[in-house]
């Protein structure tokens, strides 16, 4: 642990950012296509007890988030989940944990800027009366030929990154601003409309709608953790790391519900049986059409989830950054530019990437690959924090979790609850992904691993 705390100290990233700019990075990495897209999808499963599933979701995310707190206080490196694993349960397992972040973070980028077309073509049709063709704005699996505005958003989200860290965050800023005024905006209108009916019952199909609920939702949570992605572009990362944190994760959990309320209230729930209905829809059905309501929150979702592509893809590119450091991936994703601070070449391949799979996967696919992905990763996480106390109990921490191992034990249950919850499909292709992930640690990890080297030459 000692040498990835070295690493960090010495990192050629820049150290620019303060508590505030990193809560706002984890709001703008995760404030976006959940609760703009997702929810629309989570409501048929769930019914009016969707709010419950929020709390939840909320909930089994703020067990590990008190687990990176504390890891990110003790280990301020870049690589978040992946470099707590690399330090408590060895490289094979960092590997396995780095691979699914791979999942988590690029899948759920694709994911948010599939969201993103679905509003700008909602945008479009609102104020002027036209939409993109199917064949331009949707994927091959939804009736379309090619998703381009969803690769669009990739690739300025990339122009703005290789910019810098602070001025990524000067935009993120700008944006979490805006998305907040929005969703504030959509809770007064829709509560002008609010029925207390409309929860009634609250759980129409049972416990077991409430946990898929929940567990689709839990892809709203998604990107809490980005701020343990900027530990080494921190200025005081074991002070702010676990502030920022802890404090992001309760304020989007408070919007969330919020907002469900809102929507459920105004619009009754089996009206969003098989629409997959956005929060700008919601609107036009309950205070009509012809008001300035659902244009004013289509521009703020827009803006929400352009933030959430660029902070998300900003995680993914430093976690590749600390696996290559390591030597499990090539060192291209390690080069950092002179000039800016920023993985460059990293950068580039990774949004061309991300470009192509939001240009041809669908959403609801994106989305139940990104949760497994996550969930696997923070169960991981929180065993981290309990074996870390065993082994290293003397070890600075400026944070500490309550009440452990209890606390992360209950966190490593949350996420096996929720991972249950997930359809067989998925766990199919997870499956599918894990042993992808071998296959390239076998042929190119394990060769090539700084750690492995070390070994062999201890000198």
């Amino acid at each position: 642990m000692g040498t990835l705390v070295g690493e960090a100290a010495g990192s050629p990233l820049k150290r620019t950012m303060g508590v505030a700019q990193l809560t706002l990075l984890s709001v703008g990495a995760t404030l976006g296509t959940g609760i703009f897209v997702v929810l629309g999808q989570a409501v048929p499963q769930a019914g009016p007890a969707v709010v419950v599933s929020f709390v939840l979701a909320g909930v089994t995310a703020l067990f590990s988030a008190l687990s990176y707190a504390e890891l990110a206080g003790m280990i301020p490196g870049s690589g978040s989940s992946y470099t707590y694993a690399y330090a408590t349960l060895g490289e094979l397992v960092a590997w396995v944990c780095g691979w699914c972040l791979i999942l988590e973070y690029g899948v759920s980028v694709a994911a948010v800027a599939v969201g993103w077309g679905q509003y700008v073509n909602e945008l479009l049709e609102l104020t002027l009366g036209v939409s993109l063709p199917e064949s331009l704005s949707a994927p091959p699996g939804a009736g379309g030929v090619l998703n381009v505005p969803a690769a669009l958003i990739v690739v300025l989200a990339m122009v703005v990154l290789l910019r810098g860290a602070k001025e990524s965050a000067v935009a993120n800023t700008v944006m979490v601003a805006v998305k907040i005024a929005a969703l504030l905006l959509f809770c007064a209108v829709a509560f002008t409309a609010f029925r207390a009916g409309n929860f009634r019952p609250l759980f129409p199909l049972g416990a077991a709608g409430m946990s898929a609920g929940a567990a689709s939702l839990f892809f709203s949570y998604i990107g809490f953790d980005a701020a343990s992605t900027a530990g080494e572009e921190a200025r005081n990362p074991q002070r702010d790391l676990p502030r920022a944190i802890i404090l992001s994760l309760v304020l989007v959990t408070a919007l969330y519900v919020l907002v469900a309320v809102a929507a459920l209230g105004a619009m009754p729930w089996r009206q969003f049986a098989g629409t997959e209905a956005t929060l700008s829809e919601v609107l036009v059905r309950s205070v009509g059409g012809g008001s300035l309501w659902p244009v004013l929150l289509s521009v703020g979702a827009v803006v929400a989830t352009t933030s959430v592509v660029l902070t998300v893809q900003y995680g993914q590119i430093r976690i590749l950054f600390a696996m290559a450091r390591d030597g499990l991936v090539p060192p291209l994703f390690a080069k950092v530019h002179p000039r800016t601070g920023v993985p460059r070449a990293g950068t580039v391949i990774v949004s061309g990437f991300i470009a192509v799979l939001a240009a041809l996967v669908p959403l609801g696919s994106l989305a139940d690959a990104t949760s497994i992905g996550t969930l696997f990763a923070f169960m991981l996480v929180n065993l981290a924090v309990v074996l870390l106390r065993r082994r290293d109990p003397g070890a600075p921490r400026s944070f500490r979790v309550p009440f452990s191992p209890v606390t992360p034990l209950l966190g490593v249950a949350f996420c096996g609850y929720m991972l249950c919850s997930l359809g067989a499909d998925t766990w199919i292709a997870f499956g599918a992904w894990l042993a992808a992930g071998l296959v390239v640690y076998g042929l190119y990890g394990i060769r090539h691993s700084k750690l492995a080297q070390t070994q062999e030459d201890p000198a």
